[in-house]
């Protein structure tokens, strides 16, 4: 940070203050899905205290709790480099938890009706089951990109949504198994049950439906002509795998067997899933290091600033130089590199969008940005 970064005095008219009308709307309608999708999460809720109990509810509520946030956890990680907005997540995750769970049990419920649920469950669950709740939970990613389309910057970003729907929908379905053993069988079923759901297979519906959250995430950076196709094959990869594993829960007779079709396919399919993990992540770094480096080009950023932005190394290092700081300015370096790669992803938008319309909120979007990274600079090199 050195006297060549352009200053408040000497940045472009163009930066300008973010309209307080639109942020205002997006702010509000995505608030009122957030209250929308909550009071369906609460409906399920009170439908199995109902069903259940309290005495059932409660200990597979705390069980499901566990691969809860194992799966969180590992999602925080993922989504570390440019974190999405909590108020998104929280919506996919209520969306997984309530929406999905009711739009899935309706669907079954008809199906009941008409008398197939009893006579075609293998059916039910290899066919049935994949179509119908990988759809519903589809379907919160299309809330998403609706109410925040601009949040969504490539593959990484919809695996990270599609995943977070999908915790959601395994915690609520996680409750009624968990419930449903211990009244069978009492403690015993439960642990059973516990084992194969929440240690041996935490993140089963996760993988699911991050295929349908990459390919969605690819699909934002294509034509409007491919964004279908895409759409469609992630939708069939989601549904392949879910169908896959659940035909595998009727092939296997032993536990035995079950751990080695873990062994043998499901862990190798986790393994995958992590190696392009891994890709994606250094995909986003390396996007962050070119786009930021043209704007050192124009003098917004020195060559130093650029190399602690694109690198957890100089993140770390940044971050510590901060806090040595008067009055502790950690939270200025954070503002300073969230608006950063903010604005690198922008750029990249910028220069790949197809629709004019959407580069323009683009331009203006990347004008702000810039006005909050000089305005987090001088916090920082302020007195």
């Amino acid at each position: 940070m050195d006297s060549e970064t352009p200053t408040s005095e000497s940045r472009p008219q163009a930066v300008w203050t973010e309209p307080v009308r639109p942020v205002l709307s997006r702010t509000i309608i995505i608030s009122v899905v957030i209250g929308v999708l909550a009071f369906l999460l609460l409906a399920v809720v009170l439908a199995l205290f109902e069903r259940l109990g309290g005495s059932l509810l409660v200990p597979a509520f705390l069980a499901a709790l566990v691969p809860l946030a194992a799966v969180l956890l590992v999602l925080a990680w993922v989504d570390r480099w440019e974190p999405e907005p909590r108020r998104l997540l929280l919506l996919g995750f209520l969306w997984g938890a309530g929406a999905a769970v009711i739009l899935a049990l309706l669907v079954d419920a008809g199906l009941v009706a008409v008398g197939v649920g009893a006579q075609r469950e293998l059916v039910l669950s290899v066919v049935q089951a994949p179509l119908v709740e990988e759809f519903a939970k589809g379907l919160g990613l299309m809330v998403i990109f609706l109410v925040a389309r601009r949040q969504v910057d490539g593959p990484l970003d919809g695996l990270v949504y599609g995943a977070v729907i999908a915790s959601g929908f395994a915690f609520t379905e996680n409750i009624i198994y968990f419930a449903d053993a211990l009244a069978s069988n009492g403690p015993a079923g439960l642990g059973a049950t516990f084992v194969v759901r929440a240690v041996i297979s935490p993140f089963a519906h996760v993988v699911f439906s991050a295929v349908l959250g990459l390919a969605w995430g690819v699909s934002i950076r294509s034509t409007t002509a491919r964004r279908w196709w895409w759409l469609l094959v992630g939708y069939a990869g989601a549904v392949g795998l879910h169908a896959l594993w659940n035909g595998a829960l009727f092939a296997v007779a032993t536990l035995p067997q079950y751990v080695l079709y873990v062994t043998l396919v499901q862990i190798p399919l986790f393994a995958f899933a992590i190696w392009l993990v891994v890709l994606l992540r250094r995909e986003e770094v390396q996007i962050t290091r070119e786009r930021l480096s043209e704007y050192q080009q124009a003098g917004w950023f020195t060559a130093g600033e650029v190399h602690m932005l694109a690198s957890w190394s100089g993140r770390r290092q940044a971050s510590a130089w901060a806090r040595t700081l008067p009055g502790n300015k950690r939270a200025a370096m954070q503002q300073f590199t969230t608006a950063a790669v903010r604005l690198a992803f922008t750029r990249q938008r910028i220069l790949t969008g197809t629709r004019q319309t959407l580069r323009e909120q683009d331009v203006a979007r990347e004008r702000v940005l810039l006005g909050r990274v000089v305005d987090a600079r001088q916090v920082l090199l302020g007195p």
